[in-house]
């Protein structure tokens, strides 16, 4: 159903692309948006390695919520910061892609779970973190991304 990838020499080990979407703070979420066109958004996320999903939170309405109402099939890219050899120009950096479905979770138990634990990958300030979960709680959902095909790649640019 998903393609192979064409340079298998590039390719990362599954727990190498886990390890990248656990780290990593940001990823680029792509929807079917207006008119059949792709939409894609920076998005902050948690991956949780209980249950295997992705997870995002968004507000309660807007483009990327009506989209995914319409039409779950999503990707979602997420790299590393890279690296750079000295005095060179290029990157050299690895990226993950994964394919799979949203479904959109109003559960506000399970929302407050998450985003905790999303936002402790930017902050450990708990008062800072509780106050701002309080205040958005009741205006926030979550997306849960089901993965149906995950890929990484080791990129170097030259």
């Amino acid at each position: 159903m998903f393609r192979e990838l064409v340079r298998k020499d590039k390719e990362l080990p599954f727990d190498e692309c886990i390890k990248i979407l656990t780290s990593e703070k940001r990823g680029v979420l792509s929807v079917l948006g207006d008119n059949g066109y792709p939409y894609g958004m920076p998005m902050n996320h948690f991956y949780n390695k209980d249950d295997g999903f992705i997870y995002f939170h968004c507000g309660n309405s807007g483009h990327r919520l009506d989209s995914l109402k319409n039409h779950n099939k999503v990707s979602f890219c997420v790299y590393d910061s890279g690296s750079q050899k000295e005095n060179h120009w290029a990157l050299n950096f690895k990226s993950v892609i994964i394919f799979g479905y949203i479904e959109i979770i109003e559960d506000k138990t399970l929302i407050k779970e998450i985003t905790t634990k999303l936002s402790h990958k930017f902050t450990q300030d708990e008062n800072y973190i509780q106050t701002e979960i309080k205040s958005a709680l009741h205006r926030t959902l979550l997306l849960k991304l089901n993965i149906k095909h995950i890929c990484g790649k080791s990129i170097v640019e030259a």
